[in-house]
């Protein structure tokens, strides 16, 4: 299936609420308009992929910042600590398995997308 990734981010204005866009293998592609701060979190049993499309997009450790721009992309292991940020909109490509939550072992909140939302 053929996917046009500027207009299916054209489709949807809300920031931090990802959308399946596809699945593979049991893992969800989602994407995700970022601007702000995200809460601290982890994912006890995935990984997540980050996959910066426009803008800068920030992933934060406790320990160190890193920093990604258009095409550039990393991998969170599993139960590391976290939050993601954006000074102005960024968006984002996030692979993970179908049943992660977004916000992790975070407290539910205006973060915590719906599950299973398409585009």
């Amino acid at each position: 299936m053929k996917v046009a990734l500027d207009e299916k981010f054209a489709a949807f204005a809300e920031h931090w609420r990802p959308k399946i866009v596809a699945q593979a293998n049991g893992q969800d592609i989602r994407l995700v308009k970022t601007k702000g701060v995200f809460p601290w979190h982890s994912h006890a049993d995935a990984e997540e992929t980050f996959l910066c499309w426009k803008g800068a997009f920030r992933i934060e450790f406790r320990e160190r910042i890193v920093t990604l721009g258009p095409g550039e992309m990393l991998v969170v292991p599993r139960g590391v600590e976290h939050r993601t940020a954006s000074d102005e909109e960024a968006e984002v490509l996030i692979f993970e398995p179908s049943e992660v939550v977004n916000t992790g072992d975070a407290v539910e909140s205006e973060f915590t997308a719906p599950h299973g939302v398409t585009i």
